[in-house]
């Protein structure tokens, strides 16, 4: 994949709060949404609380959240075939799942044709089978207890005939369920829709990765192909492998092109990256920020005082109380720092600038980043990555195109410097340095005009490039574009001491969290 800007994406800052949204901007054309908004009024009632009893009402958030859900494309099939909302902790996740599950269960929630308006028509499912999926009985178990608290009082029981257990709910066509079980016995059933609780905690060693590639199998092989699932969840902890980390990383995946896969969406709202959780004021509004609607319900200053706890540990407090994916123990910065370090700014046509690039040819990532020299703006101009799926076993860097980009660059830009690491890229090295070394003011080498020798200068890269870029990012004077690839390289960057410092590294040898990108730019940081 090439890249000449940042690719499409769907996270933004909301201007009045400085929130960060994750999700699609707007509302849908076309969607059931507002059937099953009318359909919850009637049938579900509040399950606790001061208004419990009352008709059940959603947020504005899970509002907009719903109708994306139920977005249609022009013929009727669902945008998205599974979905993940990310929240702070006590946003209000348990009771939407457990409406989810209701609206699934008797709902109207499936296409039905259009009105002679052309409007979609929501009917139920002729034979939904609901699945409440965690990875502990506790959870199953506090979400459907607030299924059958939307239940209390409500028409439903009569108008539905259901038949109401402690762990499943029958009505006249269908069943609600709870399951916790072994994935094993799971395969082969045939659910209409699931809701996987609290996915941060499934992991591999609890049967979770088992459990979720279980159930989307299953909801693969719906009759209507409509079988869909919703993933809630806190933000995960990076290198922990949870599936909340993985669906994230899927949904990266797809919006910046690297996957042929769609219908993922992803929805999350975090504090601004400038939250200072040491000052009360700036932890105030990064708490307001992110709990969005359920400030409303949620006690904020008892938030703070969480916070505060000598126990609670900041990464805790970021994940759990600002919705913030932390760091782990071993990154080389965070995306508290990184992102802190953003500037709403874009090179121009004839800037002074100096180019980085990495590349490999075919398992690793091939960047090329660009600093402006002024005042060292970088950005990602472009970058190749190994697609996702079966496409990666053939993929090769087309090296044609990194030819015709750094062209391009020479010929936007005016280039001083332009070093690029030499490992399996001697033959293109040796030609740009002759197109090119008699317009570059600095030279990469004595014996390269461009060729800069990452193997043979690693005291160089470690002191000059990764310490000195670490430290600009810690004290904000590194500035960047927020090129989403770029920022996913750098947090995917492993803290590597060696004997002339700290430098950086992937997770292992094979990891497939490249880091590519960061080391195009840090280059492109000691060439300015």
């Amino acid at each position: 994949m090439t890249t000449t800007d940042a690719p499409s994406a769907t996270t933004r800052v909301e201007p009045s709060t400085g929130a960060i949204l994750t999700g699609p901007a707007g509302l849908p054309a076309r969607t059931l949404g507002w059937a099953v908004l009318a359909w919850t009024i009637k049938y579900l009632r509040q399950p606790d609380g001061p208004d419990a009893g009352k008709p059940w009402r959603f947020s504005a958030e899970q509002v907009r959240f719903l109708l994306w859900f139920y977005a249609l494309d022009a013929f009727g099939r669902f945008t998205y075939r599974r979905a993940i909302y990310r929240r702070s902790k006590g946003h209000g996740k348990d009771p939407l799942a457990a409406a989810l599950a209701l609206i699934e269960f008797l709902g109207p929630c499936r296409y039905g044709g259009t009105t002679d308006a052309g409007d979609p028509i929501a009917i139920p499912h002729s034979s939904a089978w609901v699945q409440l999926a965690a990875v502990s009985e506790a959870q199953t178990n506090n979400t459907m207890s607030l299924v059958l608290g939307m239940l209390e009082g409500s028409p439903a029981v009569e108008v539905y005939g259901l038949d109401i257990g402690k762990t499943i709910i029958y009505s006249r066509t269908g069943k609600l369920q709870t399951v916790t079980s072994s994935p094993r016995s799971m395969e082969g059933n045939r659910p209409s829709f699931a809701l996987l609780n609290e996915v941060q905690h499934w992991l591999s060693s609890n049967d979770g990765h088992a459990m979720a590639d279980v159930i989307r199998r299953n909801l693969g092989k719906s009759r209507d192909g409509a079988g869909r699932s919703v993933e809630i969840c806190n933000a995960h902890v990076p290198g922990e492998e949870s599936v909340g980390e993985k669906s994230y990383e899927a949904w990266q995946s797809i919006v910046e092109g690297r996957s042929q896969a769609s219908g993922i969406l992803y929805d999350s709202r975090e504090a601004p990256p400038t939250t200072d959780m040491s000052d009360p004021v700036s932890l105030r509004a990064g708490l307001a920020a992110a709990y969005g609607d359920s400030a409303a319900w949620v006690d904020l200053d008892r938030i703070a005082g969480e916070i505060w706890d000598p126990g609670t540990p900041a990464s805790t407090s970021r994940r759990y109380y600002l919705n913030q994916v932390t760091a782990a123990e071993d990154a080389w910065t965070t995306a508290h720092d990184w992102d802190a370090c953003a500037l709403l700014d874009a090179l121009a046509p004839g800037d002074l600038v100096t180019i980085g690039g990495d590349g490999s040819r075919s398992d690793d990532s091939t960047a090329l980043a660009v600093c402006r020299v002024p005042d060292g703006l970088l950005d990602l101009a472009a970058v190749w990555e190994q697609p996702d799926g079966p496409a990666a076993a053939t993929w090769e860097v087309p090296r044609a195109e990194v030819d015709a980009m750094m062209a391009h660059l020479f010929g936007r830009y005016r280039v001083l410097a332009a070093y690029w690491d030499v490992a399996g890229w001697e033959s293109y090295i040796d030609k740009w340095s002759v197109e090119y070394g008699d317009v570059l003011a600095v030279k990469a080498s004595s014996r390269s005009a461009v060729g800069w020798d990452m193997r043979s200068r690693t005291k160089e890269f470690v002191q000059r490039g990764a310490e000195t870029m670490h430290a600009a990012i810690l004290d904000g004077t590194l500035i960047h574009t927020g090129h989403p690839v770029l920022r996913r390289h750098v947090l995917n960057a492993r803290r590597r001491p060696n004997r002339w410092g700290v430098g950086w590294g992937t997770e292992h040898r094979e990891s497939a969290r490249k880091v590519d990108a960061l080391a195009a730019a840090t280059l492109a940081r000691i060439a300015r």
